[in-house]
């Protein structure tokens, strides 16, 4: 590119033209214009040559260049910009695997917690692993001494502590992950039984460095086993439910067909007879009708026993039934069943779950079958076996507690037994059963 130049203009004196020239001085004035024509020339090109580097006539071209100077500079801008961004972001994961690696070094993994996907708890565990991962390092999830030498050397005795607390760390988080991972709903108790043991064997392992867990470290890791075990809990609570809901729905199913299916006997006896009466007075036969007739108003009254049953829901039969040989001379359980037969639900129940038959304490109908349930349940409840599936209906009772309350409240019980038959067991297991009285 050529050098920028200036372009000049002719002075007046130089184009001034002579009013006159005179003979003599016509040479010399002619050579003065030559010169001022060359200058000219001259300059022209100078001109010329600074128009077409930055005169009008190149100015689209310099600003087409300046836009894409532009362009460019805006790219590089936003380069750059997506760099220092991505420096950034860097610089955190960088710092991220660091904070990692210390984690790791200390033997705290981010393992799969069985509480993570809970609705309720898992922002609890959430601030509870932040708690856990700021403690985690030795001198602050493990103590030790402070004043130890090795080889006379303070420098190495600081060292062999830092490396004996670190190693202690990660076998004392390594058995925490290991109980949080196995923990069940029903072993929180073992669990936390094994973490604190292994609290234990630290401090008898580090007893010449003075290495132990702290204790406020060792909460959080038990809470956190808390946390896994209420979750499990409830799953478990939920599947119990669940079944109960289904066994539920079974059991009415099962009731609406015993009715359907008594209500159609009933409905086909009833037509035999209408027939048989009809036919029998067709004969003459007035004696044999009115027989007839007196039988069926014993099976109307049953039809209208089964359509009072499938239209009453509250009204069946409440139960009181004991186990001597499974669950001891101090356990009954107490339901009810909208059955026609009722006695074929207690031998669904002594299905192959137990190991004997039921024995039946009392069986009796009810127009309010339900409310007299509730009522002993309410009853007895701090004698309840189950407190959390309240569908399992065991009580920490005598049958003669049962019967006791059933006659302070007015309840009409025709008949009830207090004795354990127990049969199967006692024929199993004849040294091991009590006798029945009398036959001591």
């Amino acid at each position: 590119m050529p050098s920028h130049q200036t372009v000049t203009s002719p002075s007046p004196k130089r184009l001034a033209r002579p009013e006159k020239v005179s003979t003599f001085g016509a040479k010399k004035v002619a050579e003065e214009w030559i010169d001022i024509a060359l200058g000219l020339e001259e300059d022209l090109r100078r001109a010329q040559e600074s128009l077409a580097e930055f005169g009008i006539a190149d100015a689209v071209e310099r600003v087409r260049r300046l836009e894409s100077l532009d362009s460019a500079i805006s790219t590089a801008t936003a380069e750059l910009d997506s760099l220092s961004a991505e420096i950034s972001q860097a610089q955190l994961d960088l710092v991220s695997v660091r904070q990692t690696v210390e984690m790791q070094e200390g033997g705290l993994y981010d393992f799969e917690h069985p509480a993570e996907n809970s609705a309720d708890l898992a922002d609890d565990l959430a601030r509870l692993r932040a708690e856990i991962k700021a403690m985690n390092k030795p001198g602050t999830a493990i103590s030790a001494t402070s004043n130890f030498t090795f080889n006379n050397s303070k420098s190495q005795g600081d060292k062999m502590v830092r490396d004996y607390s670190k190693l202690m760390l990660r076998a004392y988080n390594a058995e925490a992950e290991n109980c949080a991972k196995t923990v069940k709903a029903g072993n929180l108790h073992t669990a936390k039984a094994r973490l604190d043991k292994s609290v234990e064997q630290i401090a008898k392992t580090g007893k010449m460095l003075d290495i132990h867990v702290v204790p406020q470290f060792h909460h959080l890791r038990l809470r956190e086993l808390d946390l896994a075990a209420r979750h499990l809990q409830r799953l478990q609570e939920e599947r119990d439910a669940e079944r109960e809901r289904k066994a539920q729905l079974r059991e009415e199913r099962r009731v609406e067909q015993e009715i359907r299916k008594e209500q159609e006997r009933l409905e086909k006896e009833r037509t035999h007879y209408l027939n048989s009466i009809a036919a029998l007075e067709a004969k003459g036969d007035a004696d044999g009708a009115a027989r007839l007739r007196a039988e069926l108003e014993d099976v109307d009254r049953a039809i209208a026993d089964v359509d009072y049953r499938a239209a009453n829901i509250r009204a069946g039969y409440v139960y009181v039934i004991s186990n001597l040989g499974a669950f001891g001379p101090d356990m009954v359980k107490i339901g009810m069943t909208r059955r026609l037969e009722p006695l074929d639900r207690i031998r669904e129940l002594s299905d192959a779950s137990v190991p004997f038959l039921f024995d039946v304490h009392a069986l009796f109908f009810s127009n309010d079958a339900v409310g007299i349930e509730a009522m002993l349940h309410q009853t007895f409840a701090p004698e309840r076996v189950n407190k959390v599936n309240l569908r399992r209906e065991f009580f920490h009772v005598r049958p003669e507690a049962v019967l006791e309350t059933l006659r302070s409240r007015n309840v009409e019980v025709i008949e009830f037994t207090s004795e354990h038959r127990a049969d199967e067991y006692r024929t199993s297991w004849p040294e091991l059963a009590p006798p029945l009285p009398g036959h001591m």
